[in-house]
This record gives C-alpha cells, structure tokens and sequence, in this order.
C-alpha cells in the first residue's frame, strides 16, 4: 500500500491544513491530514523533539477514513520556541493538548502517544477522561523508575568497561565526548531504531531536538535520565482509565515488552502488541504491520 510504503521511507506528506493556536501566550503549530469524521490525535516522542517522524509515519491513517491531528509541542518544530525553563513539565503539556482539541473542535478523539508522549497520554487520560474514547500507547511506560532500570540493563550489555566509562563521563559532564557518543550510537542502533539507515522524519526529528526541553525534562541523553521526568510513575493510578487502550512495543524496545505488559496488566481494557523486529519505531521497522495494528484497533472502536 502507498501509505505503508510512505512510512517505511519516511517520505514527508503534505498536510490538508495548518493552524496556529494560542497555548500559554505562544503559538504552537498544529497539521491535519484528512477529513474523516473520526480523530486521531497523536502525541510524539522526545520531550523536545519535532513532530516530525510520527507526523510523516502515521498521517498514513488518512487514506484508512482518519482525521489524523498531529502537532509540534511548544518549543519544537514550527512552534514558538521560548526560552522559559518553567514552560517545560507534563502538566503544563497537558494543558497544551487540551488546548489544542478544544480550539479545532476535534470532540473526543482518538489519542496516540509515541515514547514520551505515552506518558503525556496517560497524564491527560487521567487529567481529562472526557477527550479521548481510546488510547493507542506505543512504545511506553507508566512508570520511568521502572524504564530507568531497564536502561541500565540495556547499557549493561555492552560490558563493564564502556558501562564505568559512560558514567564517568557523565560524572565529569562529558557527555559529548566521542568515546561516550560511540557507546549511545550502539544503544540508539539496537534499541532505538534497527534500521541501517534512519527515515528522514527521524532524522529531522533528532537533528530538531530543542535540548533545553529534553535536558530540562529527560537528560543529555536516552540513556541518561537526571530531569523532572525522573520520579514520574502513574503505574497505580491506570485503573482509573476506562478507555479501551492499544499497547505496543517493539521485541527489542528501550521501552520494554516487561513495561509494556505492566501496563496492560493495570488497565482495565488493554491489548498488547509485541513487534517481534522492531525496538522503538515499529512504524518504520515493521510498517506493515503497525499500521494495520493501528487501524484494527481504531475500527473496532469507531462512532
């Protein structure tokens, strides 16, 4: 199919519209693709990244009936890049999603959430139960204590002496250091993306990456969390989210098939979806079957 072939080469589609909406005294920058009466609105990864790489990967749902809203996150992309360091915690992210659905009139939408997006789909689900009728989590976790130790397996893996190195050069601040660079670069291949060579999206996406968000809220780093994320945890507050929620993860993902199964396990209404040769991005590794995943999901639950 032409959408599946699309995503896999993250050949960038033109949007059917783009507005501007006032959030927090900015402007962020929002792109619709289709016209169909049900809404996918969908969250991307990062904190701080364009929305690029989901945009371009699953506007595909456009030719399947979808209305599918996507925008770039105050500070990213096309929006209004501001400098205040306080702008950058999920709960004022929160309200730039409910801003957003409220001013395009999208009603109760269909809400995915890519990476740290998930957990901004969570934390909205929990905030504004009334604006989404399903969850699609793809490639997250409810809980980043629990991520923050799967990270230090993934990083095992490469052995004690590049593991003693990563943290001294994160104890002395050294982080761009090529030795350091060298061992993220495996930890990104294996676990991040398989792909030889990256999508486009992607790599606009990442060579986009706003660092006073991520390193506010993440870190230098994937692999390196030290920002106000560090503590988030909602793993037992998912009971309270009654919407029937898709949970997706890829075999070899820095989100894990564990975190993944620890998640449908707290909601009430979950199915899971491993992608036996993907990490974080089955919408590139494995587009196929994403997608059709996706659309399933989202067919079941129509009107």
């Amino acid at each position: 199919m032409a959408g599946a072939a699309e995503a896999k080469l993250g050949i960038q589609r033109e949007p059917d519209e783009i507005r501007r909406v006032a959030v927090d005294g900015h402007q962020v920058t929002v792109y619709s693709f289709g016209s169909g009466p049900e809404v996918l609105f969908c969250l991307n990864g990062g904190p701080g990244l364009p929305c690029d790489y989901v945009r371009d990967s699953h506007s595909a749902l456009a030719d399947r009936g979808y209305r599918v809203v996507i925008h770039d996150q105050l500070g990213t992309g096309r929006s209004d890049k501001p400098k205040d360091k306080s702008l950058w915690t999920i709960g004022r992210y929160v309200r730039e999603v409910e801003t957003v659905r409220q001013a395009l009139g999208l009603g109760r939408v269909h809400l995915l959430g890519q990476s740290w997006g998930s957990w901004l789909g969570f934390e909205y689900l929990l905030t504004h139960p009334e604006g989404a009728k399903t969850f699609v989590c793809a490639n997250g976790t409810a809980e980043v204590p629990l991520h923050l130790r799967d990270l230090e397996r993934l990083r095992a893996a490469l052995g004690p002496e590049t593991v003693a190195m990563m943290a001294r050069h994160e104890a002395e601040g050294t982080t761009d250091h090529p030795a350091y660079q060298g061992a993220v670069a495996i930890l990104n291949y294996r676990h991040v993306c398989r792909l030889d060579k990256w999508p486009a999206a992607l790599q606009r996406s990442t060579d986009g990456i706003n660092m006073d968000i991520y390193g506010t809220m993440w870190g230098p780093n994937e692999f390196n969390c030290i920002g106000n994320l560090k503590n988030w945890d909602r793993l037992a507050d998912l009971p309270l989210i009654k919407q029937p929620v898709l949970v997706l993860c890829g075999h070899h993902d820095e989100l894990t098939p564990d975190s993944a199964a620890r998640i449908a396990r707290g909601l009430s209404n979950a199915t899971l979806k491993v992608f036996p040769n993907s990490s974080h991005m089955p919408f590139f590794e494995e587009p196929a079957d994403y997608l059709a995943t996706v659309e399933k999901f989202l067919n079941a639950h129509r009107g």
